[in-house]
């Protein structure tokens, strides 16, 4: 494909910075970027794509010179995300219900449905306009799929669980399996029965091999526009909320209820029925035992407020000089004790 940079900004709605206007064959990052590719750079990385051989570059409103051609836009991530969909869109998908995949009784498909190869369909099942099976998906029983949405090789949707519209479930992902609900007596652990749902609502992603564990009873839900990285388990009864971030290795216990725009980096973890409250971030590996509230910024195990956090990291850093310092006191004490 080649497009003229003028034809990229007018994609954009963005406006050309220089007198030039040359042809775009590619779109990349800074270092890979060559003389007929175009890059994107916030600050502090323009001089570096001022500095590389990429023929354009995609940048905020505040440049009002540049030594390359550029394209001023109100947000460059924005807008370098809708020129890589331009430049390479994704692969073509043929529109059918390849013959080795299995359909079972009383199934509904949408129009322009995909379902390839080895995929299996469970009886009722439910799947929506433009939705994608790829190889060895699975629906169970009753299962439903939205319009729009993308299930990837070997992802498996339990009985009853229900995907809103444009969802991405990448490879290996479990929805609704088992809660981990057990009753102890005498030693010995007795299952309760996980008889509950879950509910992804719409614009949701969910990484690789990562698992939503169906309810005891009622739904575990993620709410709409939720994206979750690969690794990641969310336990029985658990309730994301919209727009949430919950990065890899992120944990989640039983009937946790978490708010609008909360942010879990790497490693983090929630332990069970506790609120946490909209517009949270929880730092990587913090581990949170206790109601949080909105707007919160925590670090640490057991989590607690970021500056809190550094304070303690900060104390914790001079113990050992301390320790040296008490022992040379008590060294010196017992000498004077020694001279009376």
């Amino acid at each position: 494909m080649k497009k003229s940079l003028t034809e990229i900004a007018h994609m954009l709605g963005g406006a050309v910075l220089g007198e030039t206007d040359p042809e775009i064959t590619g779109v990349t990052n800074i270092e890979d970027a060559g003389p007929t590719d175009i890059t994107f750079a916030v600050p502090p990385h323009l001089a570096k794509a001022a500095a590389s051989a990429a023929a354009a570059v995609i940048v905020p409103p505040t440049v009002t010179e540049y030594p390359k051609p550029a394209i001023r836009v109100d947000n460059p991530r924005l807008a370098f995300t809708k020129v890589l969909e331009l430049f390479i869109p994704p692969p073509a998908v043929k529109r059918e219900i390849h013959p080795t995949a299995v359909i079972g009784d009383h199934v509904r498909l949408g129009h322009n449905v995909a379902v390839m190869a080895y995929s299996v369909v469970a009886d009722n099942a439910v799947i929506g306009d433009n939705t994608i099976l790829y190889p060895h998906t699975y629906l169970g029983s009753g299962a439903e799929v939205g319009n729009d949405s993308l299930l990837y090789a070997n992802a498996t949707v339990y009985a009853g669980c229900k995907l809103g519209n444009r969802v991405i479930v990448h490879s290996g992902a479990v929805i609704g399996s088992d809660g981990f609900g057990f009753v102890t007596v005498a030693g010995r652990h007795h299952k309760v029965p996980q008889v509950g749902t879950v509910i992804i609502e719409d614009d949701v992603e969910i990484g690789a091999n990562t698992t939503i564990d169906r309810a005891t009873t009622g739904s575990t839900l993620v709410k709409k526009g939720t994206k979750i990285d690969n690794l990641v388990h969310l336990a029985h009864n658990v309730v994301i909320g919209e727009n949430c971030l919950l990065i890899a290795l992120t944990g989640i216990a039983g009937s946790a209820k978490v708010g609008n725009n909360v942010t879990f980096a790497g490693q983090s973890g929630s332990a069970g029925h506790l609120t946490i409250g909209d517009n949270c971030v929880f730092a990587a590996k913090a581990g949170i035992t206790g109601d949080v509230p909105p707007n919160s910024f925590y670090a640490g195990f057991p989590a607690r407020p970021h500056r809190e956090w550094l304070k303690a990291e900060a104390g914790a850093r001079k113990v050992p000089d301390l320790a040296k310092r008490v022992q040379a006191l008590e060294a010196r004490i017992a000498e004077l004790e020694k001279g009376e």
